[in-house]
């Protein structure tokens, strides 16, 4: 499941390269089949360190909000592990594209993410 959101997240973003992936130091994201794709995108691994609190805080939190405004706020009555997994991409879809957040200004973090592109290489911008 980690190697395809680690796809997923790769062909969003159009391969980008020299990228810095940040991650906790579960079995997962230190498994021989991730970090070789890690190294193959030409992604650099930073993996926590063990008993870092803070390390776990944004997982933390965006899980809860998950499971709050998913799971508990829609009681939706689904069928199977589908309806749950279309509800699951609707949301992350809406958390990291759509939701405004008031310490980006009050657009959503897509947008903050294409601003900042924007400011960076100001070339790829249309004269």
């Amino acid at each position: 499941m980690v190697l395809d959101a680690l796809e997923q997240a790769l062909h969003d973003r159009g391969m980008p390269k020299n990228v810095i992936h940040h991650s906790d130091r579960g079995v997962q994201y230190l498994s021989i089949r991730y970090t070789n794709r890690l190294e193959a995108a030409n992604l650099r691994a930073s993996v926590g360190t063990t008993g870092d609190s803070y390390d776990n805080a944004l997982a933390e939190t965006v899980n809860g909000l998950y499971k709050t405004e998913v799971i508990e706020y829609l009681k939706a009555d689904w069928q199977g592990l589908a309806d749950v997994q279309l509800a699951t991409l609707n949301w992350v879809d809406w958390f990291n594209k759509k939701r405004v957040h008031s310490a980006l200004g009050y657009v959503s973090p897509f947008e903050f993410e294409a601003m900042y592109y924007d400011k960076i290489n100001p070339l790829g911008q249309v004269a």
